[in-house]
């Protein structure tokens, strides 16, 4: 029988790798998707996408004997606040604060994430795994800064969104590795909050008194679309990754996504420049995620 590629110590992490990867690419599709239609309608579509894609995996993936397990029911709550909320949140911050900034801000889950899965879940935070968290903490508020003295071109209460939506996502964090205990597969715990966050979404959408014409563009409409299969994907990396890791390791390393996404405007999507901050940011990024899997 062949070895495994990667141990079982180390499948946490790359699953958290991936996860932060593939919400770098889904930033990237909603920061073109907001140009020319609604957060609110975008993140409509983007989500029932993602459910889309879970539900049509359901005939290869879902067991039903856990549909009656209780950790349903935790997951069904998740989908009340994410991504319902959540991404309304992200989306939003997209739109004011670019991909870049939000998805740096929106980087603070560590914080929220290690103390909610010390306080809940007795997780115990190790002196490698903090200093590693820190770095990487510190390398996304470099990507943050601005240069010296130039005005903001965003409203300061729009700082709050995507902080908020790093609040929300650890809350669910902590409930989706509750729920996973007696419903141990990172696919039910997707497949259920999305459908719950779609319900929810659709429901608020037809009763607004003013609906935008959400596919009057057509090219952002599939922005979107191609956002919500990224986040499809990136959650059930994440619902992996918190199935075999603990809170306190994965999250930071997921935390990292703001680097991936720098890079993917540099790179694919020629928004951005290589500067100073950015290979700071790798060169402090790249340790510390080594820190963390040699540290826990």
């Amino acid at each position: 029988m062949p070895a495994p590629l990667l141990s079982a110590d180390l499948l946490p992490l790359a699953f958290a790798l991936a996860a932060a990867v593939l919400f770098a690419v889904g930033d990237q599709f909603q920061y073109l998707g907001v140009r020319s239609l609604d957060s609110r309608s975008g993140t409509m579509i983007s989500i029932i996408t993602s459910t889309l894609c879970f539900w049509l995996l359901a005939p290869l993936l879902l067991d039903p004997a856990y549909l009656t397990e209780i950790g349903i029911l935790v997951f069904a709550v998740i989908g009340l606040v994410r991504p319902a909320l959540s991404a309304n949140l992200s989306v939003a911050g997209v739109r004011y604060l670019g991909p870049t900034l939000s998805s740096t801000l929106a980087s603070t889950s560590p914080l929220f994430g290690t103390a909610l899965g010390i306080l809940l879940l007795g997780e115990v935070l190790t002196w490698p795994v903090a200093l590693g968290t820190a770095g990487i903490v510190s390398a996304i508020l470099v990507l943050s800064r601005r240069q010296g003295g130039v005005a903001a071109d965003w409203p300061v209460w729009a700082l709050a969104l995507p902080i908020a939506a790093a609040a929300i996502r650890s809350l669910a964090h902590v409930l989706s590795k509750i729920g996973m205990v007696t419903v141990p597969d990172a696919y039910v715990a997707g497949l259920v909050s999305f459908t719950v966050s779609a319900l929810v979404l659709a429901s608020s959408q037809a009763v607004r008194r003013a609906r935008p014409p959400v596919l009057a563009s057509r090219p952002a409409a599939l922005c979107f679309v191609g956002s919500g299969v990224a986040m499809a994907l990136a959650i059930t990396a994440l619902n992996q990754a918190l199935l075999l890791g603990k809170i306190v390791v994965v999250v930071p390393v997921v935390s990292a996504s703001p680097v991936f996404t720098m890079l993917l405007s540099i790179l694919v999507f020629r928004r951005e420049r290589v500067t100073g901050r950015l290979v700071a940011a790798v060169c402090v990024v790249v340790p510390s995620v080594i820190v963390i899997a040699l540290g826990r």
